[in-house]
């Protein structure tokens, strides 16, 4: 529960060295809006071909910890007239936090649940917690492979920070340096710009349809549904001018525009405008990555520029030649808004977090503006790693064959979408609100998510995607 404070989170002094950190805007916003009908947590799955070792698995996790000693916090108790919230920096974990989650048929799937059930808590450094579960290589019994499962609560950390501590385990468990991590590049901006942030868009976006549960049914439901789909990476598209016409994000971006829009009107509502947020990460990929939240939300409007493409795009085969110029449309939009910098959350976001009123005050504020905006809230989150830039080499335990991670997917939006590519693969995964999908329709919209990718790919001329080899449901 939220109001539940542990002993070890209540303390009293910084450990040698240590320091207290104010909140920062994302941080704040997140913890201001907590919910225990849907916990606000991350998580990461890197499956490898062996087993681990328990114990080397903790020493080499607590190194990592060492490593990125920014993840050793918790955040510091205090009243509701105080005018910040902060993190205390522990320099040791409160309590041990990698665990033997099992073996067995069910042992992944119940770790999946208490990924999107239970967060870690914030009051215990650090806000996140690592499971090893042994399955073999169909994941259905005891035997050969290792999921390794990390849960983070979001309002501390995000899915880059999550994985960069990982990197450093397997580099500490598999005792080798990995190479160098290059950087990101962002190319210049071309194509239609919407200033800071993107949040020029006045349109108020579509909403998915809900499924045919009666309305108070939903309302009671609690928690996320989650589905994970391994695809093919879609093929590159030719380059003009040095830059691709569009790039994978892009067409996952379209593919869930496409993905809602079809859904919706299977569902007789209606079919747009739909917007999508999507985080943009510019930190460095080393060792010396920053932890904590450190992406910035951008708002990209998925509208094709002829409005006579909606019928093209939302029929049962989306017409590839609207497909294509609503990709390169949507890469526009994409490269301006990733080239320009601006707040993680806006200006509005920064007014409510600033210490000028106490931090009960401004939670009330916080509370009431997420209220009344939900109306304009996007569509959908899309997040994309993209390759992830890690060997993520656990030595005789062998490489990450996958690695998948979902995102939080509250209400108004309800849906989040999240992608990374390993060995050639990527990894999807479908989170939803139960308050939005039941498991049935949340099952049905992924499989809808996998035809519209396909048909994202418009030189496949709208070729199904074979069927996955990896689902997993919980």
């Amino acid at each position: 529960m939220i109001g539940q404070r542990a002993a070890a989170g209540r303390g009293t002094s910084t450990p040698p060295g240590g320091a207290l950190i104010p909140f920062p805007t994302v941080d704040e916003v997140s913890r201001h809006c907590l919910s225990d009908d849907e916990p606000e947590s991350v998580h990461i799955e890197v499956h490898l071909p062996g087993r681990v070792d328990l114990a080397r698995l903790r020493a080499a996790f607590r190194q990592a910890l060492q490593t990125h000693p920014r993840a050793l916090m918790r955040e510091v108790p205090g009243r509701r007239h105080r005018r910040s919230f902060a993190w205390e920096l522990t320099g040791e974990p409160d309590s041990e936090p990698v665990s033997f989650a099992g073996r067995g048929p069910d042992a992944l799937a119940r770790a999946r649940a208490r990924a999107l059930d239970a967060c870690p808590p914030l009051t215990l450094s650090p806000p996140m917690r690592l499971e090893a579960v042994e399955l073999d290589e169909t994941g259905t019994a005891t035997g050969t492979g290792t999921v390794l499962l990390l849960t983070m609560h979001h309002t501390a950390l995000d899915a880059p920070s999550g994985l960069r501590v990982l990197a450093t385990t397997a580099e500490q468990y598999g005792g080798e340096a990995a190479l160098p991590v290059p950087g990101r590049v962002r190319p210049d901006a071309s194509g239609p710009t919407t200033g800071g942030t993107g949040r020029t868009v006045r349109t108020r976006p579509v909403r998915v349809a809900p499924d045919a549960r009666p309305a108070p049914v939903r309302a009671r439901a609690a928690g996320n549904g989650m589905l994970q789909l391994g695809l093919p990476v879609p093929r590159r598209a030719a380059r003009a001018g040095g830059l691709p016409l569009w790039t994978v994000n892009d067409q996952l971006l379209v593919a869930t525009a496409l993905t809602v829009g079809r859904w919706n009107v299977a569902h007789g509502r209606p079919s747009g405008p739909v917007q999508l947020t999507m985080p943009v990460d510019d930190r460095p990929r080393g060792t010396e990555m920053p932890m904590g939240n450190g992406t910035r939300l951008v708002e990209v409007a998925m509208a094709a520029d002829d409005p006579r493409d909606a019928e093209l795009l939302l029929g049962e085969r989306p017409d590839p030649a609207a497909v294509a110029r609503l990709l390169r449309t949507t890469a526009g939009r994409t490269r301006a808004l990733t080239s320009v910098h601006g707040a993680p959350m806006g200006a509005g976001a920064d007014l409510l977090t600033a210490p000028l009123l106490p931090v009960g005050i401004r939670g009330v504020l916080t509370r009431g503006a997420r209220w009344a905006a939900a109306p304009w809230t996007s569509t959908a989150l899309v997040t994309n790693i993209g390759r992830v830039p890690y060997a993520l080499d656990f030595g005789d335990a062998g490489r990450a064959t996958a690695v998948w991670f979902s995102a939080p997917a509250r209400m108004p939006r309800g849906l989040s979408v999240a992608a990374a590519s390993t060995g050639g693969r990527l990894h999807v995964t479908l989170r939803w609100s139960r308050a939005l999908l039941g498991d049935a329709a949340g099952a049905d919209l992924a499989g809808l998510f996998e035809e519209s990718l396909a048909a994202a790919d418009p030189t496949a001329d709208g070729a199904r995607i074979t069927q996955n080899n990896h689902k997993g449901a919980s």
